[in-house]
């Protein structure tokens, strides 16, 4: 027991009862202040004795006694009442002596009792008793942390050096309406500020505080309706000589009738027993020992991974860098793509996804701050963060260098209570890993030069397909660390059309990803100009050889009719494509093949057709999915067979996930394009009109035009559509030589009427028509009267489209005999 002095809100004398290990008696730990007070307090309380304490104890409620009450409670049993008033002031005691009890602790964590005695006549105030109440919790949260350092022990003991009252501590009111602070003269000794000094604005005591810390003191200095009730938080601050210490603050929301906070009644104490624990410490020391060794972004971010996730308890781990306006996610654990969000899930295009920082509002504030935010169970994020944690989300940012470089997103499913060590350790943490991922950039430069090339050259999103959906993956290599040239595409091509492409260029350095790029672009550019399948890939071919390069590249190209389900295959030394039918068989579908992209310079790629039927699903893949230095290829052939033949086509995604958490050890890049072949509804009608260069060619078109639309059952729009026919027609004939085409499709929501001619260049838009100008006005015309037009060239020219919105979708197509034929 101490004899130090106290006072606080009233009272001159404390006495901490803690229950004992039977849980049938409180024991007297600690007694500090005035003792003249009260003398001969007993050392042991029976919990069902008549006392103040033990009453307190078990009703869980606290005590009061004003004056004339504690007289008569004395009086009703002056034997068991827990002090006598002293012989000389018995009788003074009566008119001023006041006394509280304070159950420490609640439910499974019953602790003991604060007895709180001082000369207030009149009884503690309500304001007093609402600080006193809070100082007891203050009490309580020490002797919890007694009693976690004794494990082996149900009640606290003190320990020596550390008491379970704390003296220095002291009360706060602020006056939410003007902002102003009536702070205890102890309150401003904590925060090293003198009372000469002290303005009575709340700004001057938060400029004390660490500015991770200050984010958490704002919720409690701006209450809302919501946060009436009692509060914790235990904080962090600069003292001016540079001490840091830890400070625990408890407070109360006052509200009126209606809820509306008025006031905030809080309690400021020592809380010294908060700095880190040897285990919080030896977790920073291993995680700054292991980072002081890690030379790849891969080695920091899974020893992050595995130095937080396991100690915290934690059901998800992600750890991503800052590229531009761009999150790069360098892990994610657990690695298993569907126990993250819909939003990450969608951009896992490749090992692990990457996000655009523009649908994170949160977390792009988070960062600009440069502050570790702590988010509780049921906070407002969006639903990519709420997420990762809905039970709790740590978000760390990862400074270096006066920057920041990436962010540590640490999630719990159930309910978490963030400790203020968990704080420190994540705020420690956060600085060395941000300091560790700026050294493996450095020490890596290359290879990420190299991986950043090989991530802008591949498809950012695949395109959404009528009568389809398309995935894709694609899983870099874990042995080695350069870069390979493994790469996919889905082109669409118009009149419901699509390319698939897949290709591998040899080797792993930039310069495979640099020809991969190349590539990429030149069969997408002979792709949309409509070259058929074979002069795709033979002029890629020539393309290659051209750049007199050493390295050659295999491809296979799909060009698919989405409306009729044929597919026209060519292959160039790649793997066979793999077909899942509706009803579960899978096979490899045999393909002819030619030589490999860059080997020879004139060759021929043979076409071969394959008819799909909806619900089929298509998969091209390279070799490093199926081949490796322990698995050989008809092997891993097979195993993609019976993964396809095994699960559930509806999602595409979870499909392509379940082949690619397949491959354990990669010898090389993993590259995945899936497509599910669904088929239209609906299926087009199309014809078309040889345009003759003669006097009345446009009479000719525009009759035919109406012949068709009639033959099809469109009425309302066959104004519109002649007068683009006219347009589009005579420029073509005006402006061109060689001959016109003109091509009309009907499909279940609207018409497109198309202008084939020799001439490479497109029509230009004027800016603006005087109205002496004898031309220039029919582009205008058409994009006045249409939904949409444009240009897309063709070998050999261009084609010029536009079109009509149906004012009444078709449900159901006349038969194909009643459209008129065209003058093939």
């Amino acid at each position: 027991m101490t004899r130090q002095r106290f006072a606080f809100c009233g009272a001159e004398l404390a006495a901490v009862y803690v229950l004992a290990d039977g849980r049938d008696e409180l024991h007297l730990a600690e007694m500090t202040g005035n003792r003249s007070m009260l003398y001969g307090l007993p050392a042991v309380l029976s919990v069902d004795g008549h006392s103040p304490a033990a009453e307190a104890y078990r009703s869980g409620r606290p005590l009061w006694l004003n004056p004339k009450e504690l007289a008569a409670y004395v009086e009703e049993d002056p034997h068991h009442f827990p002090g006598r008033v002293r012989d000389d002031s018995v009788k003074e005691s009566p008119a001023r002596l006041s006394l509280g009890a304070l159950p420490l602790g609640h439910g499974a964590k019953e602790l003991g009792c604060l007895i709180v005695a001082g000369n207030v006549p009149e009884g503690f105030s309500d304001d007093r008793r609402n600080l006193l109440e809070l100082y007891a919790d203050q009490v309580a949260a020490g002797l919890a942390s007694v009693a976690a350092h004794a494990p082996g022990r149900t009640a606290p003991r003190p320990v020596r050096g550390h008491a379970l009252v704390p003296l220095r501590g002291g009360a706060f009111i602020l006056e939410l309406g003007s902002g102003r602070m009536e702070a205890h003269a102890r309150v401003l000794e904590l925060l090293g500020i003198p009372p000469d000094q002290f303005d009575g604005k709340v700004e001057t005591l938060l400029a004390s505080a660490v500015p991770d810390d200050i984010p958490a003191l704002m919720a409690v200095v701006e209450p809302d309706r919501l946060s009436s009730g009692p509060q914790q938080l235990a904080f962090r601050i600069r003292r001016p000589g540079g001490e840091l210490r830890w400070l625990g603050l408890r407070c109360r929301v006052m509200t009126d009738d209606d809820g509306t906070p008025l006031r905030v009644l809080g309690v400021v104490a020592d809380a010294s027993y908060l700095r880190p624990s040897a285990d919080e410490v030896s977790i920073v020391q291993r995680l700054s020992a292991t980072l002081a060794g890690a030379t790849t972004i891969r080695e920091v971010s899974q020893i992050v991974v595995n130095s937080l996730r396991g100690p915290l308890d934690a059901s998800r781990v992600a750890v991503a860098e800052l590229e531009a306006d761009r999150l790069v996610v360098t892990v994610l654990d657990p690695p298993e793509p569907q126990v993250w969000p819909d939003m990450w899930r969608s951009e896992w295009r490749s090992e692990w996804p990457d996000a655009s920082m523009h649908d994170l509002p949160t977390l792009q504030t988070v960062l600009r701050e440069g502050h570790v935010s702590l988010w509780p169970a049921g906070a407002d994020l969006e639903p990519a963060l709420a997420g990762i944690g809905p039970g709790g989300l740590a978000v760390l940012p990862l400074p270096a260098d006066g920057r920041m470089v990436g962010v540590c997103l640490v999630g719990w499913d159930g309910e978490h209570r963030f400790g203020p060590e968990e704080r420190s350790l994540l705020t420690a943490t956060a600085g060395l890993v941000g300091q560790a991922l700026m050294r493996a950039h450095a020490l890596n430069a290359g290879h990420e030069l190299a991986t950043m090339l090989q991530r802008s050259l591949l498809p950012r999103k695949l395109p959404s397909l009528p009568g389809g959906v398309a995935v894709a993956r694609y899983l870099p290599a874990t042995a080695g660390l350069e870069v390979g040239g493994d790469w996919y595409d889905v082109i669409p091509l118009g009149d419901g059309h699509v390319a698939l492409v897949i290709g591998d260029v040899q080797g792993h350095s930039a310069g495979a990803a640099t020809i991969m790029g190349q590539i990429r672009t030149a069969v997408r550019a002979y792709a949309v100009e409509r070259h058929p399948p074979d002069v795709v890939i033979a002029r890629a071919n020539r393309l290659l050889v051209g750049m007199e390069t050493d390295l050659f590249a295999t491809c296979l190209y799909v060009d698919l009719d989405m409306e009729e389900g044929i597919a026209w295959f060519v292959r160039a030394g790649h793997l066979q494509p793999v077909l899942r039918k509706p009803n579960g068989s899978t096979q490899e579908v045999p393909v002819e093949g030619g030589p490999p992209l860059g080997v020879v310079t004139d060759t021929e790629f043979p076409m071969t057709e394959v008819g799909l039927v909806p619900g089929s699903m298509l998969a091209l893949l390279t070799d490093g999915m199926v081949e490796s230095s322990n698995v050989r290829l008809e092997e891993g052939m097979r195993r993609v067979c019976d993964v396809l033949a095994s699960s559930d086509p509806s999602d595409p995604g979870m499909v392509a996930d379940e082949l690619v958490a397949r491959v354990n050890r990669r010898d090389d890049d993993v590259a995945l394009l899936l497509l599910r072949y669904d088929g239209t509804r609906i299926r087009p009608m199309r014809t078309h009109w040889t345009v003759w260069r003669l006097p009345d060619a446009v009479h000719h078109a525009r009759r035919f035009t109406a012949r068709t639309l009639r033959s099809w059952g469109v009425a309302q729009e066959v104004d519109v559509a002649l007068l683009v026919v006219s347009e589009l027609v005579t420029n073509a004939i005006a402006h061109t030589q060689g001959e016109v085409r003109l091509d009309l499709t009907l499909s279940a929501d609207r018409l497109r009427i198309a202008v084939n001619d020799a001439s490479p260049r497109s029509p230009v838009r004027p800016a603006n028509v005087d109205w002496s100008a004898t031309g220039g006005r029919g582009i205008l015309i058409v994009e006045a009267t249409t939904a949409s037009w444009g240009s897309v060239p063709l070998s050999g020219g261009k084609q010029v489209w536009a079109e009509v919105a149906l004012s009444t979708p078709r449900t159901a197509h006349p038969t194909r005999a009643a459209a008129p034929p065209g003058n093939r």
